[in-house]
C-alpha cells in the first residue's frame, strides 16, 4: 500500500510540474508581448517627435487617450510613454542585446535605464539579468554592490597576472565577493564565517553565481590513510567541474596555494567523473596584495583563483572613482602612444 501511495504521489507531482511549467511559459509569453508592445510604442513616439510631427503636449494627450480607452493599461502615463521612448532610443541599433530584451521584465529594464550610466553598463546588466534570472530586488542589490565596477576592475587586474587559467573559467568568478548579509561580529574566526555562509546559502549563491550548486561543507577527501576537509565544495553546471572553496579570515598568503593544489589533485584523482572537467579552486581571503598574488600564481599550474570578501557594501562612489581614474589613465596612455 505504501509503495502504491508513493507511486501515486510521484505521478501527481509530475502533473503539478506540468502546471508550474505552463504558468512559467505563460508568464514568459506575456512578458515577451509586453516588451514588444513597449518597444513598438517607443518606436512610434520617437519617430513622431524626431520628425517634429508631435510636441510634448501631444504625448500628454496620448496618455489621457489611453487612460480613457484602455484604463487597464497602467504603464501608459506620460512618464511611462517617455520611458518607452527612452527604451527604444537606447537599444534601437544595439544588436548585442536585441535578442535579450524580451527575456527580462519591464521593471528590470526600468532599473537598468535609470541606474546604469553608460551603454556598456546597461549591456552588462541586461546580459547578467537574462543569465541569472534576477528578480528586481536581486538586480537592485547588484547595482548597490557595484557589481559592474567590480567586474571591470577585476578583469583589468587579472589581465596583468600571468596565470594558466582559461579566460572562460576566470569569467565565472569575481575578484571581490560582497557578503553584507552575513552580519558577522567585529571579531570572528573561519568557522564563524563558514557557518554564517551556510545559514545564508541562498543569498551566498546569488552573489557567487546561480550556476553553482552546493555539494557540501567540510567535504572529506581521503589521501592515504588520512582525511582532509575542504571548507565548501560546489559544482559548476556550465563549466562541468567541482569547485573547491577555502575561506581565510586573513590576507592571502602564498602557502594557501599549496593546500588548495593538494585538494584539487585529490578531487581529480578520486572524485571527478570521467566526463567532468578538472576541478577549480578559489581561495576567498579577507584581503590580498596583487603583487603577492602575481608572484604566487606565476608558476602555479592548477586552476586556482584568489578573491577577497567584504562584509559591508562597498561605497559605490569609490568604485566609480577608481573606474573613472582607470579610464582616464588609459586615455592618457593612448594619446601618448599616438
Amino acid at each position: 500500500m505504501k509503495k502504491n501511495k508513493l507511486n501515486i504521489e510521484i505521478q501527481f507531482t509530475k502533473i503539478s510540474q506540468f502546471i508550474i511549467n505552463a504558468k512559467e511559459n505563460a508568464y514568459r509569453s506575456i512578458n515577451t508581448e509586453l516588451i514588444k508592445l513597449y518597444w513598438q510604442t517607443g518606436n512610434y513616439i520617437s519617430k513622431k517627435l524626431s520628425n517634429s510631427e508631435w510636441g510634448a503636449s501631444v504625448v500628454d494627450k496620448l496618455a489621457e487617450f489611453i487612460q480613457i480607452k484602455h484604463p487597464e493599461m497602467k504603464g501608459f502615463s506620460r512618464r511611462g510613454l517617455y520611458r518607452m521612448k527612452q527604451f527604444y532610443d537606447t537599444y534601437k541599433n544595439n544588436e548585442k542585446v536585441s535578442s535579450l530584451l524580451t527575456q527580462i521584465t519591464w521593471t528590470n529594464h526600468l532599473l537598468i535605464l535609470s541606474k546604469a550610466k553608460s551603454i556598456e553598463e546597461k549591456e552588462f546588466y541586461i546580459l547578467l539579468t537574462s543569465k541569472e534570472k534576477y528578480a528586481s530586488r536581486e538586480l537592485e542589490r547588484q547595482f548597490k554592490s557595484g557589481y559592474y565596477e567590480r567586474h571591470v576592475l577585476s578583469n583589468i587586474k587579472v589581465s596583468a597576472v600571468p596565470t594558466q587559467i582559461d579566460n572562460e573559467i576566470f569569467s565565472k568568478f569575481k575578484d571581490t565577493y560582497v557578503m553584507e548579509f552575513l552580519q558577522l561580529p567585529d571579531i570572528y574566526e573561519e568557522k564563524d564565517l563558514q557557518r554564517s555562509i551556510l545559514r545564508n546559502m541562498k543569498r551566498f549563491i546569488l552573489e557567487f553565481g546561480r550556476d553553482f550548486t552546493f555539494v557540501g561543507e567540510e567535504y572529506r577527501v581521503q589521501v592515504g590513510n588520512s582525511d582532509y576537509y575542504i571548507d565548501l565544495l560546489f559544482y559548476h553546471r556550465e563549466l562541468r567541474c567541482l569547485v573547491a572553496v577555502e575561506l581565510k579570515t586573513i590576507d592571502f598568503q602564498p602557502e594557501h596555494l599549496g593546500k588548495m593544489n593538494f585538494y584539487l589533485e585529490a578531487l581529480d584523482r578520486e572524485y571527478k567523473k570521467s566526463y567532468e572537467n578538472p576541478s577549480v579552486g578559489i581561495i576567498i581571503c579577507k584581503g590580498k596584495n596583487d603583487e603577492v598574488v602575481e608572484f604566487a600564481l606565476s608558476r602555479n599550474v592548477s586552476p586556482t583563483m584568489i578573491a577577497k570578501y567584504e562584509t559591508n557594501l562597498i561605497d559605490k562612489k569609490i568604485l566609480e572613482y577608481k573606474l573613472h581614474e582607470l579610464y582616464k589613465s588609459a586615455t592618457v596612455c593612448r594619446r601618448n602612444i599616438l
